[in-house]
């Protein structure tokens, strides 16, 4: 009779807890979403947040709100960075050449004042005369002091996080000239081309890339934009 007693407890207890509605717990990506899709401002959307049930949800919410105003500003930014590229970008009479614009930057990459690096770059495109397909090159120069020239030979993609052991890729050696030479060293003007697929471009075009150029004295970094790739490849396609 006790045994008895104890199932129909038992059946009574689980009859109740099926009968009950489980409320579905949102996660703070589906109220960083609710949030936005409401259409606010960004101080409205913080006020909206602070309204959540928990301390931890309301410091995890506000951050992923800060972050997505953040990539809305550098995306309104690169927008209007894209469109200035674009109208720099130079068509050859026939549309089977683009060049984009030249990037110019100085690296310091020693401890003396002489130990500064100028790097010249920009995009190219030509149209192929069989399939009319675009074969895409970085045009690079980089200007030093040294006791005698690099002699750039490769170049590694870059990773977000700075580690360039990704995949290596051969450089064409256009020229090094020497100018300006002195008894500890000349100034060096050294032009080099990497070939660039279409695709590889498309992909990086909301992000950008980095390329490590590598000779046996040393390395140098070049960053292409998400705003300079856009622009380009807006002409040149």
């Amino acid at each position: 009779m006790k045994k008895i007693l104890q199932i129909l407890l038992l059946s009574i207890g689980l009859i109740g807890c099926s009968s009950l509605e489980l409320e579905p717990i949102s996660s703070s990506a589906d109220e960083t979403q609710r949030i936005l899709s409401l259409g606010l401002t960004h101080e409205e959307n913080l006020i909206e947040a602070g309204k959540l049930n928990s301390f931890q949800m309301i410091s995890v919410v506000i951050g992923q709100l800060n972050k997505a105003k953040d990539e809305k500003i550098q995306a309104e930014v690169n927008l209007v960075e894209s469109a200035k590229f674009a109208e720099m970008v130079v068509v050859s009479d026939n549309y089977t050449n683009f060049t984009g614009s030249k990037v110019s930057e100085s690296i310091k990459q020693g401890v003396l004042l002489t130990d500064v690096d100028i790097h010249e770059y920009y995009l190219s495109g030509v149209k192929g005369t069989k399939y009319g397909l675009l074969n895409h090159q970085l045009q690079l120069t980089i200007k030093h002091n040294s006791s005698d020239k690099r002699v750039y030979s490769s170049a590694n993609l870059c990773e977000k996080w700075n580690s360039c052991d990704l995949e290596q890729r051969d450089v064409v050696l256009i020229s090094s000239i020497a100018s300006n030479c002195t008894t500890t060293g000349c100034d060096y003007t050294e032009v080099m081309e990497l070939d660039l697929a279409g695709y590889f471009l498309t992909e990086k075009m909301e992000d950008g890339f980095t390329l490590r150029f590598n000779s046996k004295k040393e390395t140098n970094k070049i960053t292409i934009s998400s705003a300079y790739i856009k622009g380009y490849l807006k002409i040149a396609k």
